[in-house]
């Protein structure tokens, strides 16, 4: 048996996946193994209806055959059309040099209701046969009046949730075998069989521009149909469908419709072979119930005097329920998910409960985060009402301080009916908070009430660690910041009304993203919202999903990830899809701007234009910064088309891109001093700002010669301020990396360190738990910025992870790797004493991690087969690095290539390797002292 073995086995970037409509999925595995060198050879994959037929001797649906390739971490689909409603199961057999037989794994991935037109099964018309269904929006049930110090929610015109319900038969003649529920929503939807509630998938179906795509979802409920009488019953929300999003007082709700529908099929596959169908209809019946409201900036309103008990289970005497009205039966935008719900991720219970009056309490979460609170009450009077409220931070009087909220109310009531005991969960919302004020409650302790965490369910790929605990504390910041704002799209604060997609914010910020988690189903969802956002013109937008008057027209940096989001997520994935999807928006946008810059210096249709956003220094020229992008997204443009072999493309494009460096460097790049004597030479980027430089080496816009000058100066700048950054959401992420590029990680590790406004350090030495929207959000002599844009859980800032793994622990990939086939590993230890990193890469898994003992250091790397590395062994003497011998049976090895200021560089094969060196840095203060502590 080999010890090479796949692992982690992915349809589409997704674990056995219920339901796709990808007519060739890209079916995927990682590698591990525990020896050096034991790197695949070739692959063979199989897809078979039946797992039996996946043996040797078996007929597949496909079979790939031996595929000789050394690379390989994926094989899409190409066999006879997939059937809709169908299970396949998968096997991939791996090759490895050392051995002559393959190891094995196996999985499966299940199609949805409907397949692309042509597909087996399939015609040009729809399959559904569901209607769109909902409750008469008219009237309108009149939500109870607020009591003193509750927001008027009812101002808004929030109507009561619509349940909705059907009874079916479950067949006593052939037994069930199978049973598919498809289920979606223009709204939110919760559904229930039996009573019993379908999947765990919150805030469902998702966000998206619902005239172009509705997502749909797949639920196994075999096991929740019974014999005889069942019911199928759901609730339904406005959501992003019809509730209020974003900050446009003209038009706060209400974007895509005006009232919450439902659609739904539920297939029930016997055991003779016949196929019984319940599907959303006049059939259904409609009332309204507990839930009086429910918005995701409002908050939701439960009146248990309206609960309606039984509802959703058989038996239930429904005949004063009105029919559900049908919408209409338009199926052409439903597809199937492509991405993994938002789910309950985590409970975080109090670290404090303080009553501040008689039956007011504000309780202490200790994390900022995106979700609801579960609170448990006792002797609730019928029509006596605890109202929560929920808060980032508390005002110098220690109560909520909710002005940075704007218009979100972010309020949650429950009204008693004299039950002895409740527990209040909302459904249908959730906020953005640490504190939570509870009114109503005369009696509350930690053991009532608990945070549920709510996010986009993106399984966890990498982990940090170091020796200073407020870098440790930073990256737990950075991944919190991540958790709240990955809710269905990537938004930029899930506490105030707004909570968009801002493209901006996500290029920004995917490297950190990436590293932290697995994110390919997740932007694989919201790039095809990024598409659907698209103008007219081939413009990009600035958010996506597109909401209708919010800054429509891209700006510069904003617009751009719809070129940089794709490009990186290919060269972190090594799907090509990623590349092949976008690549026609990529070529629009850069023809876009070409064909109103015909001078390619980009100064018209720049949108709003937000520059380098809130950069607390001297602002950046905006055509530097807009003529950089422009630049970027050309090459990039130009490199997608090389990887998918549109040469042609590519060719134009590299000449368009070369072309734009040029213009940047004629109009922006200014030289001073004699050349050919000894007076130094000055080179400055028009602004002289350090995110012109960051900008101008990032995006490689300047010739080699003039690069050495503009990081001199880049390095100036950051030491004049303090050292500290002058930056903004542009800026910040390209700083540290461009700094270690250039040989001044020393600066880098500064920034780091830096406790005084701005820096990372600042925000944490006063509390926060995620990264701030500003440096100086809250300080001592000021107190708080300007509410119209102070949020307390942003990740822009935080793109500062991306340099922990890559830079402090030295988890890194070459320029031209894809998919982390050769590794850079080159840490730069600065003043800690150890870093790790670990991280499950699409290839397997990579890690790094080094330690400092006395005068010398050690440092061990884990390479994944089939990939190479480049390891930097950070030494004060390059003749004193070890590595440690090979164990029996291993056939990589370390091969010096060459050493440099601080370092040894080796090359190796996949496998685990431990370096030893000697380190004795003239100066070397411990672990966590900052500059401020310095005596």
């Amino acid at each position: 048996m080999s010890a090479l073995r796949p692992y982690a086995l992915r349809c589409d970037h997704r674990t056995t996946p219920l339901g796709i409509d990808d007519s060739a999925p890209l079916l995927s595995w990682r590698l591990a193994s525990d020896r050096r060198g034991d790197d695949p050879v070739a692959y063979r994959v199989r897809v078979a209806e039946r797992p039996e037929a996946l043996a040797d001797g078996g007929q597949p649906h496909w079979d790939s055959g031996r595929v000789d390739d050394s690379s390989a971490i994926g094989a899409g689909y190409a066999g006879p059309a997939l059937r809709a409603r169908t299970r396949y199961h998968w096997r991939v057999e791996v090759w490895s040099a050392s051995d002559g037989a393959p190891a094995d794994a196996v999985s499966w991935f299940e199609t949805g209701l409907a397949m692309p037109s042509g597909a087996a099964g399939q015609s040009g018309k729809s399959v559904w046969r569901a209607s769109w269904i909902t409750h008469n929006p008219d009237p309108v049930d009149v939500v109870d009046a607020p009591t003193e110090g509750e927001r008027a929610l009812d101002d808004h015109g929030l109507a009561p949730c619509p349940l909705l319900r059907r009874v079916f038969s479950g067949s006593a003649v052939s037994p069930l075998v199978l049973a598919r529920l498809y289920v979606s929503a223009r709204g939110l939807y919760e559904v229930r069989l039996n009573g019993a509630r379908v999947g765990d998938a919150e805030l469902a179906p998702g966000w998206t521009d619902y005239t172009r795509r509705v997502q749909y979802q797949t639920y196994d409920v075999t096991d929740l149909v019974s014999q005889g009488e069942n019911v199928l019953a759901a609730t339904i929300a406005d959501g992003w469908w019809s509730g209020f999003v974003g900050f446009e007082p003209r038009r706060a709700g209400a974007h895509y419709g005006t009232f919450p529908q439902f659609i739904a099929e539920l297939q029930l596959t016997h055991a003779d072979g016949s196929v019984s169908t319940v599907v959303t209809d006049d059939s259904w019946v409609t009332h309204t119930g507990a839930i009086r409201h429910a918005d995701l900036l409002m908050g939701e309103c439960h009146d248990l005097r309206r609960a309606v008990d039984g509802w959703e289970l058989p038996g239930f005497d429904a005949r004063d329920w009105s029919p559900a009205r049908i919408t209409d039966a338009e199926h052409r935008l439903l597809v199937a998910s492509v991405d993994e719900p938002v789910r309950a991720m985590a409970e975080v219970r109090p670290v404090s409960v303080t009553r501040v009056s008689q039956d007011t309490h504000i309780v202490d979460f200790g994390q900022n985060l995106a979700g609801r609170v579960r609170l448990g009450v006792d002797g609730l009077a019928a029509g006596a009402r605890v109202v929560v409220r929920h808060a980032e931070v508390l005002d110098e009087n220690q109560r909520l301080y909710t002005a940075n909220l704007r218009t979100a109310a972010a309020t949650d009531v429950l009204i008693g009916d004299g039950r002895r005991h409740i527990d209040f969960e909302p459904k249908f919302t959730y906020h953005g908070f640490r504190y939570a004020e509870i009114t109503g409650v005369p009696a509350l302790s930690g053991d009532d009430v608990v945070a549920v965490a709510l996010h986009s369910d993106t399984p966890w790929a990498g982990s940090f660690d170091c020796s200073d605990p407020d870098i440790r504390r930073l990256h737990a910041c950075v991944e919190w910041g991540q958790r709240s704002n990955f809710v269905s799209v990537p938004t930029d604060c899930p506490q105030r009304d707004e909570r968009l997609g801002w493209l901006a914010d996500a290029q920004v910020f995917l490297p950190t993203a990436a590293l932290n988690a697995d994110v390919a189903a997740f932007f694989t969802k919201w790039l095809r919202d990024v598409d659907d956002a698209r103008t007219p013109e081939g413009g990009f937008t600035n958010v996506a999903p597109r909401l209708a008057g919010v800054a429509d027209e891209g700006a510069p940096g904003w617009g751009d990830a719809g070129v940089i989001v794709p490009w990186h997520l290919y060269r972190t994935y090594g799907d090509p899809r990623f590349l092949s999807r976008a690549l026609d928006g990529m070529r629009g946008w850069v023809a876009l701007i070409h064909r109103h810059n015909p001078d390619l210096i980009w100064r018209h249709r720049v949108g709003p234009h937000f520059s380098d956003w809130l950069a607390p220094g001297t602002p950046t020229p905006r055509e530097v910064i807009a003529t950089a992008y422009f630049a970027h997204s050309a090459r990039l443009t130009a490199l997608a088309a090389d990887a998918l072999g549109r040469h042609d493309v590519a060719e134009a494009h590299h000449r368009l891109a070369a072309a734009i460096r040029s213009a940047f460097v004629e109009r922006f790049v200014t030289v001073e001093g004699p050349e050919g004597t000894d007076c130094e030479r000055r080179l400055r980027v028009a602004g002289d700002t350090q995110t012109g430089y960051l900008v101008s080496l990032a995006f490689g816009l300047l010739p080699d010669h003039l690069t050495e000058g503009a990081a001199k100066r880049l390095a100036e700048l950051v030491e004049a301020a303090g050292p500290a950054l002058q930056t903004g959401f542009v800026g910040v992420a390209l700083a540290a990396p461009v700094l270690d590029a250039y040989g001044r990680a020393d600066l880098a590790h500064a920034l780091l360190r830096r406790t005084k406004v701005p820096s990372w350090l600042f925000p944490l030495r006063h509390g926060a738990t995620t990264i701030w929207e500003r440096w100086d959000g809250w300080t001592p002599d000021g107190g708080f910025r300007a509410p119209a844009m102070n949020s307390f859980n942003h990740y822009a800032l935080g793109s500062i992870g991306e340099w922990l793994y890559r830079g402090v622990a030295g988890v890194d990939q070459a320029e031209d790797s894809v998919a982390y086939r050769r590794l850079r590993v080159r840490p730069e230890p600065g003043a800690l004493t150890y870093a790790s990193a670990r991280y499950e890469s699409a290839r397997g898994t990579v890690a790094a991690g080094w330690r400092r003992r006395g005068d010398g250091l050690s440092l061990r790397v884990q390479v994944p087969p089939g990939a190479t590395a480049d390891v930097f062994v950070p030494t004060t003497d390059p003749g004193s690095v070890r590595e440690a011998e090979a164990a029996p049976g291993d056939s990589g090895h370390a091969a010096l290539i060459g050493t440099g200021p601080g370092h040894a560089h080796y090359r190796v094969a996949s496998g685990a390797y431990h370096f030893t060196a000697a380190f004795s840095p003239a100066e070397r203060p411990p672990a966590g002292l900052h500059e401020e502590d310095t005596p």
